[in-house]
């Protein structure tokens, strides 16, 4: 049996968060949205292009999907595999949160 190393846990992690991620953006971006980016304006809480929101996806997807491989994630291993679950609920409820409160700012449900 392999040993499993903490950066292995720690990748699984980010990379379910990461590719979590990707998921907006890319739906923004193919959509034709503008939608917030690390790169807006305010940064976080502007809104960048849709051009821009579609290759910050493709960027994250390219991270998640190395991350991926280096956490060595497999359905072999329930552990590893509940971390990268867990960094997918992470940012999942994170951002339902923030985006809520963008959207209660704005005047809108």
């Amino acid at each position: 049996m392999e040993t499993i190393h903490w950066y292995n846990y720690l990748a699984a992690f980010f990379s379910g968060v990461i590719l979590t991620n990707a998921v907006p953006h890319f739906i923004h971006g193919i959509s034709g949205d503008k939608f917030p980016t690390p790169f807006s304006k305010p940064r976080g809480k502007g809104l960048s292009s849709p051009v821009v929101n579609t290759l910050w996806a493709c960027f994250n997807l390219l991270i998640g999907y190395i991350l991926f491989r280096v956490s060595e994630v497999s359905s072999n291993d329930k552990i590893l595999l509940s971390v990268f679950f867990i960094g997918i609920v992470s940012i999942s409820v994170f951002s339902s949160n923030e985006f809520s409160k963008k959207q209660k700012n704005n005047g809108t449900k």
